[in-house]
């Protein structure tokens, strides 16, 4: 999560229906047009697309981040303080580098990796909206619910109406969170890695492999303010990624669930982080940060722990899993254009 944003948290019902057209189990192809991975470095990024996705996706944002890091917004080596839009420096001093980052990275190997027509299919799932509307109740009313439940435990009952302010510009605030860290991260995160690691090494694995990843992506972040340096506590960082594992799980399963749609993978997102810095604030003023993130974290863990249980650890995947994969290990054919759930 970037630009203003809080750890995502809630959770979507292990008992809700799935989308209308199911996603068939077809795996992302590993060959060149031309039947070979050739040499150099391109060849290196073709034999391991993950490994390089990451290591870009890290790299680069990082790089982007190192002003806003050092800058009177961070650690305050440089005499430089990012200008404020919102109310906040985060816009300018985030989000280059989470564009950078996370999209700018798939992009980049989807194209050396699967050329034109994994391109096609990566692009193509950012344009999924059609699934059945029972999805969209599902990211977003209960994102929402499970943040109010964990917000009236943590803050012990002592619960505030939200403002008719705060309520009206929701949306507009959804909206803004769809194009910003929405569309920054999940055609990374969920739409390059997760596909292709549920392939490799099953949904549960990669589910608990692309968490921490998720989360280590962010570290930085907590030398700023956007994760409260210098007043915060070296526990938040801990707890942060914790909730990146637990809140993978849930992406993972909706992922899934809906035919690889990522409108919805984002509008889940973006609700998490629009709820945790508008209703949330205004509902439980007695919660500061570190108590905020924690209660997100403990309703993030039940509801993946509770999506464990009622999917056997499948979350929804609609392919071979443990040690049926076929997938990237011995190669596949492209999955044809037109199916919902196609692969990149």
């Amino acid at each position: 999560m970037t630009t203003t944003d809080r750890p995502p948290g809630p959770h979507p019902r292990p008992g809700a229906s799935r989308a209308s057209t199911p996603s068939p189990a077809s795996a992302p192809s590993t060959h060149l047009p031309g039947g070979h991975r050739g040499g150099g470095l391109l060849g290196v990024i073709r034999r391991g697309p993950l490994l390089t996705f990451f290591l870009l996706a890290n790299g680069l944002s990082w790089l982007a981040w190192l002003p806003y890091i050092l800058s009177l917004n961070g650690l305050g080596l440089w005499g430089f303080e990012f200008p404020a839009i919102l109310g906040t420096g985060q816009l300018l001093g985030v989000l280059p580098g989470a564009y950078l980052g996370p999209i700018g990275s798939a992009l980049l190997v989807t194209a050396i990796v699967d050329g034109r027509p994994g391109l096609r299919r990566w692009a193509g799932r950012l344009m999924r909206w059609r699934v059945t509307w029972r999805w969209y109740a599902v990211t977003l009313l209960t994102v929402p619910i499970g943040m109010i439940i964990a917000g009236v435990v943590f803050s012990g009952g002592a619960v505030h109406a939200p403002s008719a302010a705060v309520l009206a510009a929701y949306v507009p605030l959804l909206m803004f969170q769809m194009v910003t860290t929405g569309l920054a991260e999940e055609p990374g995160w969920r739409d390059f890695a997760l596909a292709r690691m549920q392939h490799r090494i099953g949904p549960l694995r990669s589910a608990f492999v692309l968490g921490p990843l998720w989360g280590l992506w962010h570290l930085p972040l907590f030398l700023t303010e956007w994760g409260g340096w210098p007043e915060s506590s070296w526990t938040r960082p801990v707890v942060f990624v914790l909730f990146c594992i637990a809140f993978n799980v849930v992406m993972s399963w909706v992922f899934n669930r809906t035919g690889e749609s990522l409108p919805l993978s984002m509008l889940m997102h973006a609700g998490v982080n629009t709820f945790a810095s508008s209703i949330a604030i205004d509902m439980f003023p007695s919660l500061d940060a570190e108590r905020s993130l924690l209660s997100m974290t403990a309703v993030a863990v039940v509801a993946a722990a509770g999506l464990l249980v009622a999917t056997r650890g499948r979350l929804g995947f609609p392919g071979p899993v443990d040690g049926e994969h076929h997938g990237e290990h011995h190669g596949s054919s492209a999955p044809r254009s037109g199916e919902l759930g196609s692969r990149p």
